[in-house]
């Protein structure tokens, strides 16, 4: 803790989320069901009589400290800024959001800020820590300066943080989760970009439970923003070859029409020189097209589409009464999703072996389904349960896996 007697301490909180179904498809603009979890990110703030900016961490050893003036407000510079810092990097994510109400909500800064941030969101486990302390930042700083918000403008300017100050390619989804999820609840989110429908309660006995790999996940890292720049270089085959106008949004495609019109005039792969000397570029701000690189254009376009279609159906089944039978057809659609990751390369040997297991346990041991989370790329596999029996069943995987691999792993989101 960094604050004295006499400073007047604002605090704010925010819940990581366990994605159950939907991932990347988000920035396709595809439905999306996320749960948030128990565990959350907590930020205290407080004025200073200085003009020092400072941030620590209870996971952190160094305080990260600049004075006012030399925090830029401009996002690209502030971006440059952090990575340029000692330990500038998990402070973009607290100073970013100073740096973005700066910029939309006109705060001003007369006098220096203190922060200090705990967290007990697993960090690069695919359960968007980033998210939760992004929303535990805005919250704890809308209470000091007295700043209110909106609908859903705290989520698309903690977005703006990851996005344009910290600089990873993440869609809506995390920080909607983050900032209205419910315990207990499914949030339905249609990514077009923030469309909220009520959350949808759990059926009795029904839970989801996230079973870390051990394997570190980053959303900034290199083949989540290659997935997310293929699949945008489809968007844009499409409409050119095409003439098609839905709206820049894969997602607003049907599988079929997908499979008989678009799917046969995508390339398999294309190099990027390739494309950029034909198309251009994509239009999408956040990624940008390699020349010396190859994208698997048709995999990573199917895959938003064909996902969509299975969050839909999922929500539809698990909001009504559920037995074995809608039990079985949710895991399968869980199990495609799984698969569907692998095919353009965010798959993972350790959380295709967590996958394996569940399936192997099945229904008569009361879990239903299981799939990789978030970007993918290792990180946080979400497994379905039924009962107690199911919650005893998720123990045993998760006991077995702990055992074998030796990692420092925890169940996340109500597991333990």
């Amino acid at each position: 803790m960094i604050f004295n007697q006499t400073q007047n301490i604002f605090t704010g909180s925010a819940p990581g989320r366990l994605d159950v179904m939907g991932g990347i498809a988000d920035y396709s603009g595809s439905w999306v069901l996320q749960m948030p979890i128990a565990e959350q990110a907590t930020v205290q703030v407080a004025l200073r009589n200085d003009d020092l900016l400072r941030v620590a961490s209870a996971d952190a050893a160094e305080v990260v400290e600049l004075k006012i003036n030399d925090l830029p407000l401009d996002l690209a510079a502030a971006r440059h800024f952090f990575k340029q810092k000692k330990a500038g990097e998990w402070a973009a994510y607290v100073l970013g959001c100073v740096v973005v109400l700066a910029k939309t909500k006109g705060l001003q800064l007369q006098q220096g800020l203190d922060f200090w941030v705990t967290s007990d969101v697993p960090i690069g486990k695919g359960v968007s820590s980033s998210a939760a302390l992004e929303v535990a930042t805005m919250r704890a700083l809308a209470q000091l300066f007295d700043l209110q918000f909106h609908g859903t403008e705290m989520a698309l300017l903690a977005q703006m943080v990851e996005n344009q100050v910290v600089g990873a390619p993440c869609g809506l989804m995390d920080q909607l989760a983050s900032c209205h999820g419910l315990p207990g609840h499914l949030l339905p989110i249609k990514c077009q970009p923030d469309y909220l429908q009520a959350p949808l309660p759990l059926p009795p006995g029904i839970r989801f439970v996230g079973i870390d790999s051990g394997i570190r996940h980053a959303v900034s890292g290199a083949s989540y923003g290659e997935v997310r720049t293929a699949a945008f270089m489809g968007v844009r085959i499409i409409e050119a070859e095409l003439g098609r106008e839905f709206g820049g949004y894969l997602c607003n495609l049907s599988p079929a029409d997908f499979e008989q019109n678009c799917a046969p005039i995508l390339p398999e792969t294309m190099g990027g020189s390739q494309f950029l000397e034909k198309y251009g570029g994509t239009g999408d701000r956040m990624t940008r097209v390699e020349p010396d690189k190859v994208y698997w254009v048709k995999s990573c376009a199917r895959h938003p589409v064909h996902e969509n279609f299975r969050v839909r159906s999922f929500g539809k089944i698990i909001s009504q009464e559920v037995d074995n039978e809608s039990l079985s057809l949710l895991g399968e659609l869980m199990f495609q999703s799984h698969a569907s990751y692998t095919s353009v390369g965010l798959g993972n040997a350790h959380t295709d072996e967590l996958v394996e297991m569940v399936r192997e346990y099945g229904l008569d041991s009361g879990v239903f389904g299981a799939k990789i989370t978030g970007g993918g790329s290792g990180g946080t596999v979400c497994v379905g349960c039924f009962g107690e029996e199911g919650l005893e069943t998720v123990r045993d995987i998760f006991g077995t896996y702990q055992r074998k691999h030796g990692f420092d792993i925890r169940l996340i989101g109500g597991g333990q």
